[in-house]
């Protein structure tokens, strides 16, 4: 899957996340549909690889709660801005997951990215804020 639209990296921002975080599939075959082989996703100053990516995503898919999520409407992914120009991508978008002990976790995430020729990622830097239930609501209605 290329990215080349804001359409796409819409479609990209809420496959890839449930894929990730809900799905069966092998990570590492996750991330190469969308990622090339040396991307750099550098979260809050933290620059994950591949296999750090793939180490990642073991424990979360172990935490999140995968029938809360299926029949919360709440529950996913939010964009709220998505942009494409050439082989540069931004969003601003908010993500609310139910774990399994009871408790959601929820982030507001403002992404810029750089494409490889192919349309996979190549470099993502990303800052997020963590949301509390109470303001969280508040500030999605908001926007």
């Amino acid at each position: 899957m290329g990215i080349s639209s804001e359409q796409d990296l819409i479609d990209f921002l809420l496959t890839y996340t449930r894929d990730m975080a809900l799905s069966e599939e092998e990570p590492g075959t996750v991330l190469d549909r969308y990622f090339v082989p040396d991307f750099e996703y550098c979260n809050d100053g933290l620059v994950i690889d591949r296999q750090r990516m793939i180490d990642h995503v073991r424990p979360v898919r172990k935490n999140v709660d995968k029938a809360a999520m299926a029949a919360d409407d709440r529950s996913g992914v939010e964009i709220h801005q998505a942009l494409v120009c050439g082989d540069q991508i931004a969003a601003r978008w908010t993500l609310r997951t139910s774990l399994r002990k009871g408790k959601t976790f929820t982030a507001e995430i403002y992404m810029f990215g750089h494409l490889a020729p192919d349309g996979r990622i190549q470099r993502i830097d990303q800052t997020n804020r963590q949301l509390d239930d109470q303001r969280q609501l508040q500030q999605l209605r908001r926007s």
